[in-house]
C-alpha cells in the first residue's frame, strides 16, 4: 500500500498556496508531517477571499497544482481546501437530546444526535453551514464536560459554534477547484486550519488569539480552555497598506507594493531622517526621492488600525488584554518590520510571530508565515483522518466529519464540470 499524501490548498487574494506532505515515523513512535512540496503562485480572479472571476481563479489554482506536481513528482488527486472571506460568520448554538437507554450510558451516536440538534439553528438566507464545532457538553446539569462518551445521564446538551458561509461563494470556490480536476476532501475555515500549524494545545488551554493578516482580509480566532471562543474575518489587510503608500507617495500600486516589500517598517522612530528611497529603482518612470521615515509613518498608521479592529473583536468577548498566551501573528502581512511591537502596544498582550510547528521539511519556504494556512490544512486533514490519535481535536471531529463534509450531491454536481 502506498503511503498517504496530504495536500492543502489555500486560495488567497494575493496568492494560491499549495502544501504537500506525508507522514513519517519519529523516535517517539508517533507520526509527524513531513512537507515534500510548498508552492506559491500569484492569484487572479480572487478578491477579499471570494471568487470574482471564475476562469482566472481556475487558471491560478491550476498553475499552483501543476507546480506542486512538478516539484513532488506525485499526481495530486484530492486536497483539503481553505475557505475565507468577510462573508463567513459564526454564531453560537445549543443542542439538547434525551438519552433513552435503560442503563443511561451516553454513546457516540448520542453525541452525534446532540451535534445534529445544534445544527438546526436558523441560518440567514442563502447561507450554508461549513462547520459545527462543539465547545463543551453538559450532562444532567454538569457543565464543562469535554467528552461525554461512557458517562451516565438522561439529558445531554452541547454548546457549539456554527461557522457559516454564503452559499454562492462556497459553490464558486468548489467549482473553481473541481474544474482543475482536483477532488475536495473537505472545505475548512482557513483561520481554524492555520491554528493547527502555528499554536500548541497548551496555548489553546491558556487562552490565545491567532491573527492571520492576509492581502485583503484579516481573520482571527480566539481559543480558551481548548475551545474556540470567537472567530471573525475583518475586511482589511496588507493591500490597504499598499494603497495608502500609493496615495501618500502619489505613485502606482506596483511601485507602492515594491516599496512595502523592500523598505516599509512599522517603527518610524528607528529610521534616520536622512534615509531615502529612489522610486525609479522600484519601477517608477522617473527618478523620485522619498523619505523612508515617511513611508514608515504611513505603514504604522494602517497597521495600528488593523490591530484596533482586532482589539474591538476581543472587547466583544471581554478578552481585551486578558489572554495569557497572547496573540500569534501569521500570514503574509505579518512579515512587516516592527509589526510585533505595534501589536504589543495596541493589544496590550504578549505577541509572537507564528510559523508552522510540529513538522519537518528541507524546504525553506515552509518557515514563511504566509504558508501557515496551507500547512495547517495538512495538519487538519491528518487530525481528522488519524482518529486513533489521543488528542481531543480528532476525537470530536472524527465523530462529526460526516457533518462537515460537502454534501454528495454538491460533489457530484461539480465533478461533472471537470474537463
Amino acid at each position: 500500500m502506498s503511503e498517504e499524501i496530504y495536500t492543502g490548498l489555500d486560495v488567497g487574494s494575493y496568492a494560491v498556496r499549495v502544501a504537500v506532505g506525508k507522514l513519517v515515523p519519529t523516535a517517539e513512535s508517533k507520526d509527524q508531517m513531513h512537507i515534500i512540496g510548498a508552492v506559491e503562485v500569484q492569484s487572479s480572479g480572487i478578491n477579499k477571499g471570494t471568487i470574482t472571476n471564475l476562469e482566472d481563479a481556475v487558471s491560478s489554482v491550476s498553475r499552483a497544482l501543476e507546480q506542486a506536481e512538478r516539484i513532488t513528482g506525485i499526481p495530486l488527486s484530492n486536497a483539503w481546501v481553505g475557505i475565507n472571506g468577510s462573508h463567513i460568520i459564526s454564531q453560537e448554538s445549543r443542542g439538547v437530546i434525551g438519552v433513552g437507554r435503560s442503563d443511561g450510558e451516553i454513546r457516540e451516536e448520542d453525541v452525534e444526535r446532540a451535534i445534529e440538534a445544534a445544527r438546526t439553528v436558523a441560518t440567514p438566507t442563502n447561507y450554508e453551514i461549513i462547520h459545527v464545532i462543539p465547545k463543551s457538553f453538559t450532562v444532567d446539569g454538569q457543565r464543562g464536560v469535554k467528552d461525554p462518551v461512557g458517562m451516565n445521564g438522561i439529558r445531554l446538551e452541547v454548546d457549539a459554534i456554527i461557522i457559516q458561509g454564503l452559499g454562492s461563494q462556497i459553490k464558486n470556490l468548489t467549482k473553481s477547484v473541481y474544474r482543475t480536476g482536483l477532488d475536495i476532501e473537505d472545505l475548512v475555515f482557513s483561520i481554524l486550519a492555520t491554528t493547527e500549524a502555528v499554536i500548541t494545545e497548551r496555548q489553546k488551554e491558556l487562552g490565545v488569539c491567532v491573527v492571520n493578516i492576509g492581502a485583503s482580509t484579516t481573520s482571527l480566532v480566539v481559543y480558551e480552555e481548548g475551545d474556540v471562543l470567537h472567530t471573525s474575518v475583518l475586511p482589511i489587510g496588507s493591500d490597504h497598506i499598499t494603497s495608502d503608500i500609493a496615495i501618500g507617495l502619489r505613485t502606482s500600486i506596483e511601485v507602492a507594493e515594491q516599496v512595502k516589500l523592500r523598505h516599509a517598517s512599522c517603527a518610524p522612530k528607528d529610521i534616520a531622517k536622512k534615509e531615502v528611497i529612489d522610486l525609479a529603482e522600484l519601477g517608477a518612470p522617473t527618478e523620485e526621492i522619498v523619505g523612508r521615515r515617511f513611508v514608515a509613518e504611513i505603514t504604522e498608521a494602517r497597521v495600528q488600525e488593523i490591530f484596533e479592529h482586532v482589539n474591538k473583536e476581543l472587547k466583544k468577548i471581554s478578552r481585551s488584554g486578558m489572554l495569557p498566551a497572547g496573540a500569534v501573528l501569521t500570514g503574509g502581512g505579518s512579515k512587516l518590520a516592527g509589526l510585533i511591537d505595534v501589536a504589543k502596544t495596541t493589544l496590550r498582550l504578549p505577541v509572537s510571530l507564528g510559523t508552522p510547528i510540529g513538522i519537518t521539511s528541507v524546504i525553506d519556504r515552509v518557515n514563511d508565515p504566509s504558508m501557515s494556512t496551507a500547512i495547517g490544512l495538512l495538519q487538519w486533514g491528518h487530525n481528522i483522518k488519524g482518529s486513533d490519535s489521543s488528542n481531543g481535536f480528532s476525537k470530536i471531529f472524527s465523530k462529526i466529519s460526516n457533518v462537515d463534509k460537502l454534501s454528495s450531491g454538491l460533489k457530484n454536481l461539480f465533478r461533472s464540470l471537470k474537463p
